[in-house]
C-alpha cells in the first residue's frame, strides 16, 4: 500500500498543481491547507481524527536518539523545523510534529493585526523551485495568536513532542522609534507559550524594516525585549542581502548581548540570476516586481551567510540555516558548514510531507558513514557527502 501513503498522494494530487507557475493561486491553496490543519490541531484528540493522526505520524516521523540536541535549553527531537511564514497565525501548532518536525516557528506575528499587502502578493516559479512572495506580515495580531494558541491546550513549555518558536515583526503602522515597544508587547503576551521567540527584522515585505539590522538599533531592540519577565531564549532572524561586514556585526552583536542564536536567512531581494524570468500573473520581470525571493536559487547564497556567521561567531552561538534546502545533501550540507538545526518552507511544499523524513533518513545514514555518534557531531564540522 506504499502507492497510498501521504508522499504519494501529495504528488498525485497536489504535484501537478505545482508544476505550473499558472493555475491554481499559491496563497488560496496555502489557506485551505491550513483550515484543514487548523481543524485537525483544535480536535486532535477526537477518536476518528487522533486515528488518522496517529497514521500520519507513524508515516513521517523518524526516530533516532542520534538526531536530538539541548540547545537554548530546548530539547529537539531532529534538526529540521518548519520556517516561519507557513503557519502564521498558529493554528496548527499542536500537529507539526506528526508531519516529522522537530520544531516548528509560527508566524510572523505582529501586535496589531494587518492585512498584509495588496494581492496577488505569493508567486510560484515552479521551474526554478522557488517563490517570490511580498505577504507584508498579513496576520490576526498578537492577542488572537494568544487565544489561538489557548485553544489547542498544547502541553507545557518544554513538555512538546516539538519545540515551539513564535517569529515576531513590527506592525507595519509603528514607527521605527517606537518598534522596541511594539515588539515586546507581543512577546510579553506569547512568552509564556514560546519555547523560543525569534526576532523579525529582515523580511523586504515591511517598508523600513531591514534598517532594524543596524547595530544599534538592533541592540536597542535586544536590550529592550531581554528587561521583559520570563523572556524566552531569543534569536535573530537576518537578511542573505546583508554586507560581509553587517553580517560580522550581527554575530558579535548576538554574543555580545546573550542571543540565543541567529536564523539565517531570510527571503532576498537579489533576483540571483532570475532577473528576466517573468511572473505569468502580472506579465513584469522579477527584477520589476517587489518581494522576497525564497528555494532552490537562494541555497549558495545562505550557505554563505551561515558559513560567514559561523567563522565570525565560533562555535558556542547556535545557528540555524534555511533556504533553498530541498534533499538529504542540502541539509547535511548546511549542518556540516554550521547550522544546528534547519528549517524548510518551499522545498516542503514543492516536494511534500516525505521531504522530512527523507532528510532525516539520510542524515541518519550520513552519521553512520562518517562515523558520528551525534549529530552535534557533525555540526560545523565541514566534511562532505558520502
Amino acid at each position: 500500500m506504499a502507492e497510498l501513503g501521504t508522499g504519494a498522494l501529495y504528488q498525485r494530487f497536489v504535484g501537478p498543481l505545482l508544476s505550473r507557475d499558472e493555475g491554481a493561486d499559491a496563497e488560496q491553496l496555502s489557506q485551505l491547507t491550513l483550515q484543514a490543519l487548523g481543524q485537525a490541531s483544535l480536535r486532535r484528540n477526537w477518536p476518528l481524527v487522533s486515528g488518522s493522526l496517529a497514521g500520519l505520524g507513524a508515516e513521517l516521523e523518524v526516530r533516532d536518539l542520534r538526531l536530538e540536541q539541548t540547545l537554548f535549553g530546548c530539547r529537539f527531537r531532529n534538526p529540521i523545523g518548519l520556517a516561519a511564514g507557513f503557519d502564521k497565525n498558529a493554528v496548527a501548532a499542536g500537529i507539526w510534529h506528526l508531519f516529522g518536525f522537530g520544531f516548528a516557528e509560527v508566524g510572523t506575528i505582529t501586535w496589531h493585526a494587518q492585512p498584509g499587502n495588496p494581492k496577488p502578493r505569493l508567486f510560484r516559479l515552479a521551474a526554478e523551485r522557488a517563490a517570490l512572495n511580498r505577504m507584508g506580515f498579513n496576520n490576526r495580531g498578537a492577542l488572537a495568536a494568544r487565544r489561538t494558541l489557548e485553544r489547542q491546550a498544547l502541553p507545557a513549555v518544554g513538555q512538546r513532542p516539538a519545540v515551539l518558536g513564535i517569529n515576531l515583526g513590527k506592525s507595519k503602522i509603528t514607527s521605527l522609534e517606537q518598534a522596541p515597544d511594539d515588539y515586546a508587547s507581543s512577546l510579553e503576551l506569547l512568552a509564556p507559550l514560546a519555547d523560543y521567540a525569534v526576532i523579525n527584522v529582515s523580511s523586504p515585505n515591511t517598508p523600513g524594516l531591514r534598517e532594524l539590522q543596524d547595530d544599534a538599533q538592533l541592540r536597542r531592540l535586544v536590550e529592550r525585549l531581554r528587561r521583559l519577565p520570563a523572556c524566552p531564549p531569543l534569536l535573530v532572524k537576518i537578511a542573505p542581502d546583508l554586507e560581509d561586514e553587517a553580517i560580522d556585526v550581527i554575530a558579535r552583536l548576538a554574543y555580545e548581548e546573550g542571543l540565543a542564536g541567529v536564523i539565517a536567512v531570510n527571503t532576498s531581494l537579489n533576483r540571483l540570476g532570475l532577473e528576466q524570468r517573468r511572473i505569468v500573473q502580472t506579465g513584469r520581470s522579477l527584477a520589476e516586481e517587489a518581494g522576497g525571493l525564497s528555494g532552490a536559487p537562494l541555497r549558495g547564497r545562505a550557505l554563505e551567510v551561515l558559513r560567514r556567521l559561523r567563522a565570525v561567531a565560533g562555535p558556542g552561538l547556535p545557528l540555524i540555516g534555511v533556504g533553498g534546502i530541498d534533499s538529504p545533501e542540502a541539509a547535511w550540507e548546511r549542518i556540516c558548514a554550521g547550522a544546528s538545526l534547519i528549517q524548510l518552507y518551499t522545498a516542503w511544499i514543492y516536494e511534500g510531507p516525505q521531504l522530512v523524513p527523507t532528510i532525516l533518513e539520510g542524515l541518519v545514514q550520513q552519521l553512520d558513514r562518517h562515523g558520528f555518534r551525534s549529530i552535534s557531531e557533525a555540526v560545523g564540522s565541514g566534511v562532505g557527502w558520502r
